[in-house]
């Protein structure tokens, strides 16, 4: 922390005078934010709890008290959101009433930032909407956003099957008829959720093609039809803005779209763009 000049999380007393030693010794000051729980059950003090370690950490010679935080449970617009919001701030106002200090206050994620006006305070902690997705569907209306993140792969192989040959793993899908099958190439190793076989679709030329079979360690299959003008060495897009929707493939599975961004691996090879 104070070698790249970050901020601090604390809540807790040991680690509190812990870094104030540590700064205190090099004769510096770490930045901290008091970690307030009210609703969330992960890391934080109650704010009673809190609202002492705010005055004690006022008073350690290595620290500078910066901010005050929270997290929501919900991000929707709820009453447990609205309460948890009362009790923060009934605590940080209490705070700068005895103390006569204003402190940095933030609380709020991308759904709240959106839908709560009044809770974006002095800072705001937007997480996916800054990778173009939305917290929950409702917030449709309220904001247009687009991906920022694309998963790609290649098609590799090209082969025709006859009806009822059965592909991948298990043998969970049997072809309906004579067809194509591409393999991709891409797996559960790369992010690609088992989960998602015979129930996702991939994006090649613009067009859109069922995945089929088991999703292995580092292939899938495609169905791609009697399909012509797919060709080795075509992009496969697995979701993104030219592909399919991340929130579908995650609702499909019973996950969200941030375990599916979060589960692109790091082998797979990241490339930024200016568009």
């Amino acid at each position: 922390y104070l070698h790249h000049h970050i901020d601090m999380t604390l809540c807790d007393t040991a680690i509190m005078k812990a870094a104030s030693a540590i700064a205190a010794k090099h004769d510096r000051k770490i930045g901290v934010h008091i970690k307030v729980d009210t609703g969330m059950g992960r890391l934080g003090l109650p704010p009673l709890q809190a609202l002492e370690l705010l005055r004690e950490a006022a008073q350690e010679p290595g620290l500078e008290l910066k901010g005050v935080y929270t997290h929501f449970a919900e991000s929707a617009n709820s009453d447990f959101t609205n309460r948890q919001f009362k009790e923060f701030k009934a605590m940080t106002n209490a705070y700068e009433a005895e103390s006569g200090k204003t402190l940095c206050k933030h609380a709020a994620s991308s759904g709240t930032l959106l839908n709560n006006p009044e809770m974006r305070l002095d800072m705001v902690r937007p997480g996916i909407l800054l990778y173009g997705y939305k917290p929950y569907p409702a917030l449709s209306s309220l904001v247009t956003v687009l991906p920022v993140m694309q998963l790609e792969a290649k098609v590799i192989f090209i082969k025709t099957v006859t009806q009822d040959t059965t592909i991948s793993y298990n043998r969970t899908w049997k072809a309906p008829r004579p067809l194509k099958i591409a393999t991709i190439s891409a797996g559960y190793a790369d992010g690609y959720h088992r989960a998602l076989s015979n129930r996702s679709v991939v994006f090649i030329n613009g067009k859109s093609f069922p995945q089929v079979g088991t999703v292995t360690m580092d292939q899938f299959m495609v169905d791609i039809g009697t399909e012509n003008d797919v060709k080795i060495g075509d992009r496969a897009i697995l979701f993104g803005w030219e592909g399919p929707s991340l929130d579908q493939l995650a609702e499909s599975i019973g996950s969200i779209s941030y375990e599916l961004l979060c589960s692109v691996s790091s082998r797979v090879k990241r490339i930024f763009t200016d568009d």
